[in-house]
């Protein structure tokens, strides 16, 4: 049989225990918000530079010539339209299931690697990256749409479609 002395000592045991429950599942639950509103941030910064960016001028069929009168849902498919120059002919790539075949790291570790013209790889070397963090999750919360672009080809390869003809330097 239990003294009253023990079972007070219980019954604090047992209110301690629910109070400190209580207190992460309340910490959990104002955390939870907390995330949602960082990730929710994080797109919108993603979203905010891949406008000012130029992103979408060549990733995003017709955005440029329409002035940006593209729908949102549309952006980011990559574009039949090749670049041809001294490199070959290059097409914008449909980012969007670029993203959804990558990690986020992998996704930092192509936008630091060399690309060919006329990426703007230089630009992307320079950007933070936590920007370049929040242009993966806003291209990721899009989902993937679209067909690949055409391959690379070669110097000296025709491009079957149209094409933007750059001069040699």
């Amino acid at each position: 049989m239990r003294t009253c002395s023990e079972t007070g000592g219980l019954m604090r045991s047992a209110l301690l225990a629910a109070a400190a429950a209580a207190l992460c599942v309340s910490t959990l639950v104002q955390a939870a918000p907390a995330t949602q509103q960082s990730a929710a941030k994080q797109i919108e910064r993603g979203r905010y530079l891949v406008r000012i960016a130029g992103c979408n001028d060549c990733h995003t069929p017709g955005y440029a010539a329409s002035g940006g009168k593209v729908a949102e849902k549309d952006w980011l498919v990559g574009d039949r339209l090749g670049f041809s120059g001294p490199w070959g002919t290059t097409y914008a790539g449909n980012l969007r299931l670029l993203v959804s075949q990558m990690t986020q790291q992998q996704w930092l570790a192509r936008a630091r690697s060399e690309m060919r013209p006329p990426m703007p790889t230089p630009s992307l070397h320079h950007m933070r990256q936590d920007d370049l963090k929040a242009i993966y999750r806003y291209i990721a919360s899009l989902g993937p749409k679209g067909e690949p672009a055409p391959a690379y080809l070669p110097p000296g390869s025709a491009p079957a479609g149209p094409a933007v003809v750059f001069p040699s330097p």
